[in-house]
């Protein structure tokens, strides 16, 4: 009877991934009509905006990947102090919406910047300085933390034969560090790609006159409601996404697994560590003067023309609904992790602990395809293939689409985590009469409580700052706050817009430090 149950929830979590991810994905390539596919091609803008999307992406991922390996570098790489502050700090940029770093550019370095009149030097912010310098900022911090996790599992065995061979640093980092890292770097190099490739709220800020296929399909669907051209775009945004998907797939195949004989030793460099405090300070003082100008000019009364103290710009932000959106973005937030959890985690026990099968297989490839699927194409796939049903128009579908737009990352987490345990527990179980949903409640989720944790957090963040799954299908009524962002823009106004970034940005500090909190708290119960 008790694994009834549990098949009975495998297959509602089979449903769930079929109505929530390939239905969809289908009805998109279903509603494509082939006479706008030669029109989208044809047309005299696609060739430009095709190669502005590859030649600013290809360039900001580049200068991303080398930033963050660098920083990566100078933590795990050094004695200097205040690591795990350090990598803290590198990460704040992920706790605002991509559409943010292109606002900071412009209150930083636009023709009215802050930097631009007290320096009295305009940069040229607009255009493709514009759309680099904010995808950096967008993308580095993912990037640093994939390959900061990896620096950890190098053995320093190899380092030392390498110095009995009277091997340089320079020739032990082109011959063992580069060559160890080599299938995370490329992993790297297509996740970055990929968020850059498909973001549409930095180039739409600071873009200028440089349009981008993100930014014309928004255009497209929301300004001209033409879902066959959105179609179109969406399936050309999801070939690189999906051509980085399989390749990471077979990455990860191929790769080999090392057992860590002995951690790497740092040796005593002051030249190399006070190198690396420069480039880490710089780095946080960079990463913080978007932030700054955000706080800044919500207190202001009107910028640049009066720069006095006032909450008159607070109180007008208030008067437009920010705290109803407010409202909406915490309560898509947090059903969206609860509920995600519960349908994430249960699908890598499914997957993780259950026997090889087809279905589990197909199960598992269906929640890995969720991670190649940019925000922007999953909203326009629920837009066609939800319109007139009951969850269109409801918080409802929001907390669906968000869901699924964050479905892989934490999966993975679990998958990880549950494929860690051994494998014969499953059999010494069904012997002793346990039944799966007896071992999974009091076996695995308690073991696994730091991952779950892991998963809440990266839910909620994500879901305070996306604005591309659900720019398609958010009203008047349930719209979350980030999405005012570009409603307040399009408005100039520009201190409300900085305000409402400061303040996703203190919602997701404060969920950070409670998280924490409870980590810690958790360690001391064992």
């Amino acid at each position: 009877m008790k694994n009834r149950t549990f098949r009975a929830g495998k297959l509602l979590v089979i449903v769930f991934l079929l109505i929530s991810v390939v239905f969809p994905l289908a009805s998109l390539v279903l509603n494509i009509q082939m006479e706008d596919v030669s029109k989208v091609i044809s047309a005299p803008q696609f060739i430009p905006m095709l190669f502005n999307s590859l030649l600013a992406t290809s360039i900001a991922t580049a200068l991303s990947v080398v930033i963050a390996f660098g920083l990566a570098w100078c933590v795990n790489r050094t004695n200097i102090r205040y690591k795990q502050v350090f990598s803290i700090l590198f990460t704040i940029p992920m706790l605002i919406p991509s559409i943010s770093h292109g606002m900071g550019l412009v209150l930083l370095f636009g023709d009215n910047g802050l930097i631009t009149n007290f320096l009295h030097i305009n940069i040229g912010l607009y255009g493709y300085l514009g759309i680099i310098i904010g995808s950096i900022l967008y993308s580095f911090p993912v990037a640093f933390l994939m390959l900061t996790d990896i620096f950890k599992y190098e053995d320093y065995t190899t380092y030392e034969a390498a110095q009995v061979l009277g091997l340089s640093k320079k020739q032990q980092f082109f011959t063992i560090t580069l060559p160890n890292m080599k299938g995370t770097l490329i992993s790297v190099i297509f996740a970055t790609f990929t968020m850059i490739f498909t973001d549409y709220g930095v180039p739409l800020v600071v873009g200028g006159k440089i349009m981008t296929l993100p930014v014309y399909m928004y255009r497209e669907v929301i300004g001209l409601l033409d879902f066959s051209k959105g179609a179109i775009i969406g399936v050309i945004l999801l070939i690189p996404a999906f051509i980085a998907f399989f390749m990471d797939l077979k990455n990860e195949s191929s790769g080999n697994s090392s057992t860590i004989t002995r951690s790497f030793q740092i040796q005593k460099n002051k030249k190399r560590d006070i190198i690396s405090y420069f480039i880490c300070i710089l780095t946080v003082f960079l990463v913080s003067l978007p932030i700054l100008a955000f706080v800044i000019l919500s207190f202001v009364k009107q910028y640049p023309i009066d720069m006095s103290f006032s909450l008159a710009n607070i109180k007008e932000a208030f008067q437009l609904g920010v705290g109803m959106y407010l409202k909406n973005s915490l309560a898509i937030a947090l059903v969206t992790s609860l509920v995600g959890i519960c349908v994430i985690y249960f699908t890598a026990y499914i997957t993780a602990r259950a026997k090889r099968s087809f279905t589990n297989a197909a199960l598992h490839l269906i929640a890995m395809v969720s991670l190649a699927i940019p925000g922007v194409v999953l909203g326009l796939c629920y837009v066609i293939f939800f319109e007139g049903s009951l969850l269109y128009g409801t918080i409802a579908i929001l907390i669906l689409v968000n869901t699924i737009h964050f479905f892989a990352s934490p999966y993975l987490m679990a998958y990880n985590s549950l494929k860690k345990f051994n494998e014969n527990l499953e059999d010494i179980s069904a012997c002793m009469g346990i039944s799966k949903l007896k071992m999974l409640f009091d076996v695995y989720i308690p073991c696994t409580r730091a991952t779950i944790i892991e998963m809440f957090s990266y839910l909620f963040v994500n879901c305070m700052v996306t604005i591309s799954a659900v720019s398609f299908l958010a009203n008047f009524r349930n719209m979350p706050l980030a999405l005012l962002i570009p409603q307040f823009d399009s408005q100039s106004l520009i201190e409300a817009t900085a305000f409402i970034s400061v303040i996703i940005l203190l919602v997701n500090s404060i969920l950070k430090l409670a998280v924490y909190a409870v980590k810690r708290y958790t360690q001391t119960l064992r």
